[in-house]
């Protein structure tokens, strides 16, 4: 080995001079303490001697005393190298570890540390049973935390609706991570899977109070009335919870809370959220992709009444389909006039239209968050021909990936939603519940780019295209300016005193969540 003069080998030469000078003295010394010791232990001056005569020389006395020394060094060492070695392996093995175990450990998907919990006197329990579709119970879901925590009272982790339309039987863990939910809002509100068992028993034998809150309601209804009967009953039950608290006029603290449920608590079951990571990562690897809420389900057709672009045939499909379903109230529908009054949804043609004339990138990804496009071989032609990277969660996965959310429409639109807010850009074509939600959430996440397509303005101009009234250019250069102000950019939510179906929706805008909203 080549070590500079400061090094190891340098220093043992250095040793070896002293010890020659002091070479005899040593030595006598060293046979004096051998004869002495041998002597005690009983050992033969015969023995002795012959050990002596043997060749126990000095100078292989000081060699073994140097190979002594040098191989204690270098044990050492390596048990230092060796120490360090383990520590690194462990530290790795433990980081791993961390990464799966701990989570499994905590029933969540992520290691976080509990916050406290808030101890309250209890003043009775709520049970709620949502309805509507996915987002329609989202909101729903966070309406229903806020109204417990600051009744407080005790919420039983809601029930999910199973009898809408939908006929989609998924309960609240089958879409959400329950055990987060409760433990994330440990602090704020005491949330339990089940009644307890004193509760349950009272409500076998009494049966429960139910009824359904007043929609739009502020908190001063559920601080006087609500609580009162909580308080009576001890537990009761919400048949309803779409809408059941205003949109305006309720304290910060409330509000934030509502956020803080919708965009943080609410987190998806690990199975959803394990395959729409997958579609995320593999749109990410080739390149923008854009989210297309393409509302032209055949369901959707014929609940809105909306034939544009419908043959005879469809026409009369889509019609026997309406009169099918009782709660849909709205039977005779003037497509017509509704289509111009901006309250149909676009169909893919006019969508495609669209697209083009606000400059979309025609190979940028387009995904379409929807179920089963009507007549889409026909209908999805221009749109296709349009942006040819059309894709759907069906074309970038496995059968084998999606075989466990097959007949959950819940399910399949928690995939969509999070691939929604994941996206570069969000165009929805309908302003149904998932559009309202969606379009918040990426407010809340930074102002994600939010095409707002005003529908009303939209089908006006493109009649006025297709009739040759406007070129491609003018057609293009007004719709820009249509939409100049309606890309999820920050605004003020509006307010319509007595009409909170008018007004915008509080989770389509949570300014009082926002960090940055323009002033009036």
């Amino acid at each position: 080995m080549d070590y500079n003069k400061n090094g190891f080998e340098d220093s043992e030469k250095e040793k070896e001079k002293p010890y020659n000078k002091i070479k005899l003295r040593y030595m006598g010394v060293l046979k004096a303490e051998i004869l002495k010791d041998m002597i005690i232990r009983g050992m033969k001056a015969e023995k002795l001697k012959s050990m002596i005569n043997a060749g126990m020389k000095a100078e292989k006395l000081k060699g073994m005393m140097v190979a002594r020394s040098r191989l204690a060094w270098l044990k050492l060492w390596a048990v230092r190298a060796t120490t360090m070695v383990l520590l690194w392996a462990i530290a790795m093995q433990l980081r791993v570890i961390g990464g799966t175990l701990g989570p499994r450990m905590l029933k969540s998907r992520v290691a976080y540390s509990l916050p406290p919990e808030r101890v309250y006197e209890n003043n009775g329990y709520l049970m709620v049973s949502c309805n509507g579709g996915l987002n329609q119970m989202r909101a729903g879901i966070c309406d229903m935390v806020a109204i417990a925590r600051y009744m407080n009272v005790t919420l039983i982790v809601p029930e999910l609706d199973n009898t809408s339309f939908w006929n989609d039987y998924s309960q609240f863990q089958d879409i959400f991570d329950v055990d987060y939910f409760i433990t994330s809002l440990r602090d704020e509100v005491r949330i339990l899977k089940e009644l307890p068992p004193a509760q349950q028993k009272k409500v076998e034998l009494e049966s429960r109070f139910s009824m359904p809150p007043i929609s739009w309601s502020n908190m001063t209804y559920y601080y006087t009335t609500i609580l009162t009967r909580i308080k009576t009953y001890e537990v009761v039950h919400f048949q309803k919870t779409d809408a059941r608290l205003a949109n305006n006029g309720i304290p910060e603290e409330v509000q934030k809370l509502r956020c803080r449920v919708n965009y943080e608590a609410l987190k998806f079951a690990p199975p959803i959220e394990e395959v729409a990571k997958k579609i995320v990562s593999i749109l990410r690897e080739r390149g923008p992709f854009l989210v297309l809420h393409l509302r032209y389900e055949m369901d959707m057709v014929a609940f809105s009444g909306c034939i544009e672009g419908c043959n005879e045939e469809e026409i009369e499909e889509t019609t026997k389909m309406r009169y099918a379903y009782p709660w849909w109230k709205e039977k005779e529908i003037d497509s017509v006039n509704k289509r111009k009054a901006g309250l149909c949804p676009l169909t893919p043609e006019e969508t495609a239209l669209a697209l083009r004339a606000l400059d979309i990138d025609r190979n940028i990804q387009v995904y379409i968050a929807a179920g089963q496009i009507y007549k889409g071989e026909r209908r999805m032609a221009t749109l296709r021909e349009a942006f040819p990277n059309i894709v759907r969660k069906e074309t970038l996965l496995d059968p084998s990936d999606l075989m466990p959310f097959q007949n959950h429409s819940n399910q399949m639109a928690a995939i969509d939603y999070y691939v929604a807010i994941e996206s570069d850009i969000f165009v929805p074509t309908y302003g149904g519940n998932m559009t309202k939600v969606v379009e918040g959430h990426r407010r809340y996440l930074g102002f994600k780019k939010t095409i707002l397509l005003d529908r009303k303005v939209l089908v006006e101009l493109i009649d006025q295209y297709k009739n040759g009234t406007l070129t491609w250019d003018e057609f293009s250069v007004s719709v820009k300016a249509a939409h100049a102000d309606r890309m999820g950019n920050p605004i003020r939510r509006s307010e319509v005193p007595g009409k909170p179906k008018e007004e915008d929706y509080f989770y389509t805008n949570p300014q009082e969540c926002l960090s940055s909203v323009a002033e009036p």
